[in-house]
């Protein structure tokens, strides 16, 4: 297994559970302690996790993007309340839209009022929440569970088949100069087909995002159409603006 590969089950693993031994991931990767320490090591250095007493936790447990398998349960849910209620404004009735999987889009499909609509999504609590919706007609790629989110490549080759007018993308940080990145490199295929796909590409980031830096870049600044956020205090902004991004 490459150390990049490692990087990302070591990140899963703590995505799922918050804190893990160091017994535990050379159990799970079937490595040396040695290697474990290494790498997680690396990962510290990268400010991904936090070493503690014989294992390791995440830097940043409040700015996942990414909901565990056990409970959609919202952080910031004001600041994401109020970036859905941006989204629902541009929304159109018979749009054909994409939620990416994330906290922020489950939000934006909770306000979405029952219309006719298409909406394609690999997020199963946004499947969930839109079921009981007769209106909106529910497009859901095939793909294998990664925690809240089905991934794979039949997911990405289908998505490029479909004509998408607005795609709404989650991330776990987004950055300057390294663009917008996410932790599991499995789910990588399904944001890279919405983006290539889609005529509109719509980044939807609490502003606790900016300036932060997951394990994997999926995205470049200048393949987005816009960026739609809360409140974003202008020092943070102006870097994103000079790079040419429209901020909503």
């Amino acid at each position: 297994m490459s150390s990049i590969r490692r990087y990302e089950k070591i990140m899963e693993v703590l995505l799922t559970k918050k804190e893990v031994t160091v017994a535990e991931l050379s159990d799970k990767l079937g490595v040396t302690g040695k290697t474990i320490r290494e790498d997680l090591t690396r990962l510290e250095e990268q400010g991904l996790i936090a070493r503690v007493h014989g294992g390791a936790v995440l830097a940043q447990s409040d700015q996942l993007g990414i909901l565990s398998s056990k409970a959609p349960v919202i952080k910031h849910a004001a600041e994401k309340a109020s970036i859905a209620a941006k989204v629902i404004q541009e929304i159109q009735p018979h749009d054909i839209i994409a939620l990416d999987g994330g906290s922020t889009t489950l939000e934006i499909a909770r306000h979405l009022e029952n219309q006719p609509l298409t909406v394609i999504t690999n997020d199963v609590y946004i499947i969930s929440e839109l079921a009981s919706k007769d209106m909106i007609r529910l497009v859901v790629p095939g793909g294998h569970r990664v925690r809240n989110m089905l991934a794979g490549p039949e997911a990405g080759s289908y998505i490029r088949q479909l004509n998408i007018q607005k795609a709404y993308i989650s991330a776990t940080g987004i950055h300057p100069q390294h663009g917008l990145s996410i932790y599991t490199g499995e789910l990588i295929e399904f944001k890279r087909a919405l983006i290539e796909t889609a005529r509109e590409v719509i980044a939807v980031i609490n502003h606790h995002k900016f300036g932060q830096t997951a394990l994997r870049t999926f995205a470049a600044l200048d393949e987005l159409t816009r960026i739609i956020t809360d409140d974003l205090p202008n020092d943070i902004a102006k870097p994103y603006k000079e790079a040419g991004v429209v901020i909503v």
